[in-house]
């Protein structure tokens, strides 16, 4: 198992646990609001039955004790009305709203009908008052307060995980450069030395073709060398003809590669743009052997160079085994290979130079198993 696929099944794995303890809050906090409320509810009918007693009483008893009930109510909203919907007197509501703003209480008066069923008081004589309540704020604030802390925490997660990313991301960045410049450096003294060793054998009569071709792979390691050097600095850009570079590349590999191979160039010669040229020609290379590996050395590869508006494309094709959907993404990643013996960082690399060092995009435009693969570069 890679490392994508472990840190895709961490992913969910904590997105599933993040939804059980929320589910749990929610299912936790609302137990709790339910009982409080079935404790209010019992509270309101403390209060009509104290309300009852005190309206029955012929003034021999003491009331004491009912009166205390009613005025230790501060916490339940509660609205009187007679029989005809009159409304007789309230506790607990907004005093200054009371004051200022009429219909106030008609209008609380209907959302408590909406919300609870009210209380009967017979106060004799077949007359009846009823009690209308709602529930506290403390209950109110008390149901919103799993989807506060769920909204807070999330907020939290959401920060966190961008924060960690950029902080990955300027590591990330810091190894590649800190990479690119050791290997540069490291190459930098075996080619001093072998370019002193082909001076050597041109001063002792070696066959000129021997000395020729250890020349030809000196200048390519010198390439290679380049290319690690520009990739870990700001490099230098030069206005070329896209075309032409491409074909440049091509025809080093084309001696390079099997014969069973065919590959196609065609699109606007007159398209120019400022690249860095060693950097973009290591973006064409790594494209065209990861499509060779795909048609296990057999196949035809198109490179297509066309404009849309101010936007310069390149469309590689190839007839290979193509890339499954889930996975078009996963394959720029450092690391990521379908290969048994790859490095999986070809395509990084790609996605690295055009993407920081050209400001443009490099996808896979589309593919298709055991048909081929389109990658699109956009300048």
């Amino acid at each position: 198992m890679n490392i994508y696929v472990k840190k895709q099944l961490w992913k969910v794995s904590l997105l599933l646990g993040a939804l059980g303890i929320a589910l749990s809050s929610l299912f936790y906090t609302n137990s709790i609001v339910d009982k409080l409320a079935e404790e209010e509810n019992k509270k309101v009918k403390l209060v009509a039955e104290a309300t009852k007693r005190s309206v029955e009483d012929d003034g021999t008893g003491d009331l004491t004790f009912y009166f205390k009930i009613i005025k230790d109510n501060n916490t339940v909203p509660v609205i009187w009305v007679d029989e005809h919907g009159s409304i007789l007197n309230s506790r607990n509501l907004d005093s200054i709203k009371i004051a200022d703003e009429p219909g106030y209480l008609e209008s609380k008066l209907i959302d408590m009908k909406a919300e609870n069923q009210p209380v009967e008081i017979p106060i004799g004589l077949g007359s009846k008052q009823y009690i209308y309540f709602e529930n506290s704020v403390l209950i109110s604030l008390l149901a919103y307060y799993p989807y506060m802390q769920l909204s807070i925490i999330g907020l939290f997660v959401i920060i966190s995980y961008f924060a960690f990313s950029s902080s990955r991301n300027a590591e990330q960045n810091q190894v590649w450069v800190g990479m690119s410049k050791e290997t540069a450096h490291q190459l930098g003294t075996p080619l001093s030395s072998l370019m002193g060793w082909i001076e050597y054998l041109k001063s002792i009569d070696v066959d000129d073709s021997i000395v020729e071709e250890i020349r030809k792979d000196v200048t390519r390691l010198e390439t290679i060398t380049d290319r690690f050097s520009k990739i870990g600095s700001d490099p230098s850009y030069d206005e070329v003809n896209l075309l032409d570079t491409i074909n440049h590349v091509v025809s080093y590999l084309r001696t390079r590669l099997s014969s069973k191979v065919e590959i196609i160039i065609k699109g606007d010669q007159t398209i120019n743009s400022k690249v860095c040229i060693p950097l973009f020609e290591w973006v064409i290379e790594n494209i065209t052997k990861n499509a060779v590996d795909a048609m296990n050395g057999e196949g035809k590869i198109e490179m297509t160079l066309f404009r849309v508006n101010n936007q310069i494309i390149l469309d590689i094709s190839d007839t290979g085994k193509g890339i499954p959907k889930q996975e078009f993404k996963k394959i720029f990643k450092p690391g990521f290979t379908s290969k048994k013996r790859g490095w999986g960082l070809g395509l990084s690399l790609v996605k690295r130079i055009i993407e920081d060092h050209h400001e443009g995009r490099v996808f896979v435009k589309n593919s298709e198993l055991n048909k081929g693969t389109i990658f699109r570069i956009e300048l």
